[in-house]
């Protein structure tokens, strides 16, 4: 097994000690240690970690043995933050980048230089107190588990120059070449800006409905802490006010202002979300082709894209932001992470901004917008299927609460609201055949599909790894076909949902010329 087969091995992670030893030549590359001030933040993060542990055995554990349980729990914790902190240390070499930690249980990682496709910079508030950043360097595999992969290795503590000298080595291919790679990054030409965050783009902040999530689940939250607690909110009387207020005002007057208030409380948590996630957003250009982008004002956040690995552009309209005329730019990028919480939006080339700024934006990173290339509309028998199954969804709930409510489980209202939102679904159903279109474009496949989340995606079709047609049984009785395109980046695969058969495998062959030519051949001889 070659050096690159064993990328972050399961043993290094798993076993007490699994050393790779460092490529020849480089035994003189130095050892550098996580910045000691994280010491001062470490033990205060652990303890809060396990404050509801050690309040549990401070105050329910007098007397009792486990008592000793908790607290010991809470110094193992301290002492394995501190640890980690002390004895971790990276080098990079001139073949690859080397980790080690552990004082008990000892680890050790590396990873190819050649492997490595993204240097994620990333300062939380605990970082910013004393000017220090997280390195995430991976290789831009998927990983499921939850935290750091195997494909990743996360330097949590290194001052924001440094952060910045490890982004620049690492994903400047052509600094390998030199005698001293820190001069070359030191020394590099500025930046190209690209496209800046700008204050009247706010204005599309209450369109994406960021708030509204955080309302879910902070209602969530205190219901279940109620319900756990067997509290009742009742009990309050500025509650109880508010209740009584509304028991005297007529029904419709209610609705009309628990439905304002709502609004205005969604719109004002968007807002401080899009501040905080997107300030001080700026997508610049470097020299040697990769595409930079910085964005956060209490966290920041910073994502190098190399543009030899840009597969394409996809510009996304929400139907609330496509309804304000907004739009949001992301990347089709090989070796970009797709996740939750730190790897979410690592793709991200122009928050919520007006949909013109997102074409121009994709302009400039591709060199043109194959996204504003006029689409083939696809033909009406896609539009029969799209109003089947959005209404035949509605009716199926309905008939199911209806018979739920003939068996006296539930009331008559629920099944009497969801035949009213049949002819809503119709719309709905009308509105993604509407949204459908395809184009093939230069050297670009252009496919456009949603109601609820349209996103109209152009991507490279040398890129892509083939093209498989795909038709349901309803769709060989309508003869129409999906075309899925698998692609190394984004999501995966691409769709033209729902194009006529004939038109279909006519638009696979002419994105991989060749490659259908035996299957054309057998369906015009049956034709």
């Amino acid at each position: 097994m070659s050096p690159g087969d064993a990328l972050f091995p399961a043993e290094a992670a798993e076993s007490t000690e699994a050393i790779t030893p460092p490529a020849e030549g480089t035994q003189e590359a130095p050892w550098h240690h996580l910045d000691r001030r994280m010491l001062l933040i470490r033990p205060v993060l652990d303890l809060v970690k396990s404050l509801p542990v050690l309040l549990g055995a401070l105050l329910f554990g007098h007397g009792e043995p486990w008592q000793w349980v908790g607290l010991v729990f809470t110094a193992i914790a301290v002492f394995t933050g501190v640890s980690h902190v002390l004895t971790s240390r990276y080098r990079i070499t001139e073949s690859q980048v080397e980790w080690r930690t552990g004082l008990l249980q000892r680890k050790h990682r590396a990873v190819p230089r050649d492997r490595i496709r993204t240097v994620d910079v990333t300062s939380e508030p605990k970082h910013r107190l004393f000017s220090l950043a997280a390195a995430r360097i991976g290789t831009g595999r998927h990983s499921h588990g939850k935290g750091p992969g195997k494909d990743e290795l996360v330097l949590d503590a290194v001052t924001i120059a440094e952060a910045q000298r490890l982004r620049t080595l690492l994903l400047h291919r052509k600094a390998e070449a030199v005698s001293d790679p820190d001069a070359v990054a030191a020394t590099a030409p500025p930046e190209q800006l690209i496209a800046a965050v700008d204050k009247r783009w706010l204005r599309y902040a209450p369109f994406t409905l960021s708030g509204l999530a955080v309302v879910g689940a902070a209602v969530g939250t205190v219901y279940h802490f109620a319900h756990e607690l067997h509290f009742d909110p009742i009990q309050f009387s500025l509650v109880q006010a508010v209740v009584g207020h509304f028991a005297d005002t007529p029904v419709w007057l209610s609705l009309v202002l628990a439905a304002a208030g709502l609004l205005v409380l969604v719109s004002l948590l968007s807002i401080g979300g899009y501040v905080l996630s997107f300030w001080n957003f700026r997508l610049t250009r470097e020299p040697g082709g990769t595409l930079h982008v910085r964005r956060g004002l209490v966290t920041t956040r910073s994502v190098s894209i190399e543009e030899d690995r840009l597969r394409g552009a996809e510009i996304r309209e929400p139907l609330p932001l496509r309804l304000a005329g907004g739009a949001r730019c992301v990347a089709i990028a090989a070796g970009l992470r797709e996740g939750k919480s730190a790897d979410k939006g690592g793709s991200l080339l122009l928050p919520p901004a007006p949909l013109a700024r997102a074409h121009e934006v994709v302009a400039e990173v591709l060199g043109e917008d194959p996204a504003a290339t006029p689409l083939v509309r696809h033909p009406r028998r896609a539009l029969y299927r799209r109003l089947s199954r959005a209404v035949l969804g509605v009716l199926l709930l309905a008939a199911a609460l209806y018979g739920l409510a003939r068996l006296g489980a539930l009331p008559d209202w629920p099944w009497q609201v969801a035949l009213v939102l049949v002819p809503f679904a119709a719309l709905v159903g009308w509105d993604r055949y509407r949204g459908l279109g395809h184009a093939l474009t230069g050297r670009y496949l252009v496919t456009r599909s949603g109601s609820l989340d349209r996103g109209t995606a152009a991507v490279r079709c040398d890129g892509l790894t083939g093209i498989v047609v795909e038709r349901s049984y309803f769709q060989r009785r309508a003869g129409l076909v999906t075309l899925i395109a698998p692609v190394a980046a984004g999501k995966g695969k691409y769709q033209v949902l729902d194009v006529g058969e004939a038109d279909g495998l006519a638009l696979a062959d002419r994105a991989l010329p060749g490659l259908l030519t035996p299957f054309l051949t057998g369906h015009r001889d049956r034709g």
